[in-house]
Formats: structure tokens, sequence, C-alpha cells
């Protein structure tokens, strides 16, 4: 994607019999095309929040009768959240208390 330099609008590229050359729609700005234009941006990942809160944050919560999904244990610490509107129900996080897996019901 480039733009121009004029007025800083996105150029489309226009493919001729003779040519292929880039265009502003706004301005009479053309940019021909005699090689292969490309530039390559690598984008940095922003770190993920833990929405839930980190392991601080599940540490005075309730523990609940229930069998983890990964491993045996019948046991989980959990928590309801209202995460959606609020004429619907909210929503159950459950966390393992011996392998610590995250799952969540509605």
């Amino acid at each position: 994607m480039m733009f121009c330099p004029t007025c800083a609008n996105c150029l489309l590229v226009e493919q001729k019999i003779t040519a292929t050359q880039f265009f502003c729609k706004s301005c009479p700005y053309v940019f021909r095309i005699r090689n292969k234009v490309s530039k390559r941006l690598e984008l940095q990942r922003k770190p993920v929040d833990d929405v839930l809160g980190g392991a601080e944050e599940w540490a005075n919560v309730d523990q609940i009768d229930v069998i983890c999904p990964k491993c045996p244990s019948s046991r989980a610490y959990f928590k309801m959240i209202q995460i959606r509107s609020a004429d619907e129900p909210a929503t159950q996080f459950f966390r393992c208390v011996s392998c610590s897996h995250r799952w969540n019901e509605n």
C-alpha cells in the first residue's frame, strides 16, 4: 500500500496496455511502476494482558466441586463475571486447583 506524497490518500493501481502505475483519485499524481515494488514491515505483537487477572486474582476465590476437563481433579476455583449485557446470565470461570487449567461456562 502506497500513499500520495501530495495529499496522503491511498494510491490505486491502474494497469494499462503499455504500463502499470499507481494513481491518486484526489489529485493528478501518477507513479509509473518500472520495477517490482515491495516493502515488508514486520509488526510487533503487543503482550496479551490476562483479563481474569494473574495468580493473585484467583487467590481469594471460592472453590467448588467440579471435574476438570484436563485432569482428574474434582476441585476448582470459581468466579462469576458479567461480560455480556445485563439481561443475559453471567459467565462462570473455573480454574483447576491442581493443574491450573482455565475454562468457562455460560
